[in-house]
């Protein structure tokens, strides 16, 4: 008999690129002897719900098809129950716009989802969870303070229309009025709480964001640890030259920046910043983010 998924289709995601070509991924899924049953989105957090009351009813194998923000409400939905009641299994049909998860194992996108789903090829990978103020998320990706997350805001709220052109916008809209905040934070190991401005954070899961960019190139979603990636303050000129180095992964090594591995790190908030977490702008107060090693299986 063969293994049961099912697929959670977002046919907005990708600027409606998934759902043009959904139907035709699934069946090329179906051709390879997987037995589907298909639920399609109508609006956001619906996949969470979806994911959540068929996790419940005894669902175990699921596809988030559509982009980072598909599998981040799926993940929101399957947790966090799977963390007493069975780890559950997420492969990714990445027709969206940053599909970046993926990309820590292939470049093969779809093709190379569909080949390890004939040979049932599945990977324990670590999930992290963030405590909020207003409760909690998990994600797979990254969670980002400062810069980033402000720009993804303006880009959200006065460009999304625009596309990848309008996160270009949201940059510069945000490079004209340039902050260095502090958000005070310490990790597990040192206990010594850091409330020094910065440019941004990042608690990372896996090495990419935005689709391409390499933001912590020594992340692995599989070694049971938060990868950690702090900018100090730099000025204009200095950002627009290392930008290009995101794609690369060797702004890691400016002066500015640093980087640790660790289990956990907990925040001293004064209340809600602007957060980017898996793609998806929010206003959080972040409390304390801690890793699930093997929390999830996926399929890669």
């Amino acid at each position: 008999m063969s293994t049961q998924f099912l697929a959670i289709v977002n046919p907005a995601a990708g600027g409606g690129r998934s759902g043009q070509l959904a139907a035709g991924m699934l069946e090329k899924v179906r051709n390879i002897g997987i037995a589907l049953a298909v639920k399609h989105t109508t609006r956001s957090g619906e996949a969470t719900e979806i994911a959540r009351q068929a996790y419940r009813q005894g669902i175990r194998n699921f596809l988030a098809v559509g982009g980072d923000g598909t599998s981040f409400e799926i993940l929101n939905g399957l947790f966090p129950d799977a963390e007493t009641r069975g780890r559950p299994t997420l492969g990714f049909l990445p027709l969206g716009t940053g599909n970046s998860f993926l990309k820590d194992f292939t470049e093969r996108g779809v093709e190379h989802t569909i080949a390890a789903l004939k040979k049932n090829t599945r990977r324990p990978c670590d999930v992290i969870r963030l405590r909020h103020a207003q409760g909690e998320l998990y994600f797979l990706n990254l969670l980002t303070l400062g810069f980033p997350a402000d720009v993804a805001e303006t880009s959200n709220r006065r460009f999304k229309r625009w596309g990848e052109l309008g996160y270009i916008l949201g940059v510069f809209t945000r490079l004209l009025r340039l902050e260095h905040l502090a958000f005070p934070h310490h990790l597990a190991e040192t206990k010594e709480w850091n409330r020094n401005p910065v440019l941004f954070l990042t608690f990372n899961n896996s090495k990419f964001t935005g689709g391409h960019m390499m933001i912590a190139p020594d992340a692995d979603p599989t070694d049971g640890l938060i990868e950690y990636v702090r900018w100090g303050p730099i000025g204009r000129l200095g950002l627009i030259w290392t930008l290009p180095r995101l794609f690369t992964g060797t702004h890691i090594r400016h002066r500015k920046a640093s980087r640790a591995a660790t289990k956990r790190i907990d925040f001293e908030l004064a209340g809600p910043v602007n957060v980017m977490v898996d793609g998806e702008s929010m206003r959080l107060e972040c409390q304390l983010l801690e890793i699930l090693p093997a929390a999830l299986d996926v399929i890669v």
